[in-house]
């Protein structure tokens, strides 16, 4: 299944409405999708590379929306006003992620806030998960929606501007290491920032 959907999604880079396939894509991955729009991104940069870091504005526009949207579901949608799973709640957790996954994104929210929600956004995590779970535990809607931008658009246009710069032969770079040194810049960018802290705050942790 997931292999036709992947060969779904590129069919549409031949497209006229290649650009508003890219921007639906991107909404519902961020709530419930379960491959990300870098595939049609990807494609459709390729195809027409001036016009890149516009199919980059197009993902982050449907990214950003869908990361509210899924903030929306979760904070209204997922459990009853006596506090108990709804049914669209008990379909995620029966097929898609577990209760201890959004239990376990739920500490992480208490302790990281922003860095969750940035580092959900610019590397492979599932980052429906995060949104629905952002949500369901009412962090800040506005910190949400900052980390957001800035974690997405960073992802959207390193690869428009990587395709823009390259082209096609950086293609199979992105598809072997993007998601690796994606994750890596994640983790040295939050040791550097807390080390930061650490320091300007007197060493205290």
């Amino acid at each position: 299944m997931i292999k036709r959907l992947y060969n779904w999604i590129l069919s549409w880079s031949d497209s006229r409405w290649g650009w508003l396939a890219l921007f639906v894509i991107a909404l519902f991955e961020a709530s419930w999708f379960p491959l990300p729009p870098d595939i049609l991104l990807i494609a459709l940069c390729l195809g027409a590379t001036k016009k890149s870091f516009r199919f980059a504005t197009l993902c982050l526009a449907g990214s950003v929306l869908g990361a509210a949207l899924g903030y929306v579901i979760g904070y209204f949608l997922w459990t009853t006003p006596s506090g108990e799973a709804t049914a669209l709640a008990n379909l995620f957790y029966e097929y898609i992620f577990s209760v201890e996954s959004f239990n376990n994104v739920g500490a992480l929210y208490n302790r990281f806030n922003f860095w969750i929600v940035f580092t959900a956004g610019f590397t492979p995590l599932p980052f429906k998960l995060f949104t629905i779970a952002g949500g369901m535990f009412h962090i800040n809607f506005v910190m949400f929606i900052i980390a957001s931008v800035v974690a997405r658009g960073m992802r959207f246009f390193l690869i428009a501007w990587l395709i823009w710069k390259f082209g096609a032969p950086i293609k199979s770079f992105i598809d072997k290491y993007f998601n690796l040194l994606a994750t890596l810049f994640t983790i040295l960018l939050i040791g550097f920032t807390l080390l930061a802290f650490w320091i300007f705050g007197g060493g205290e942790a």
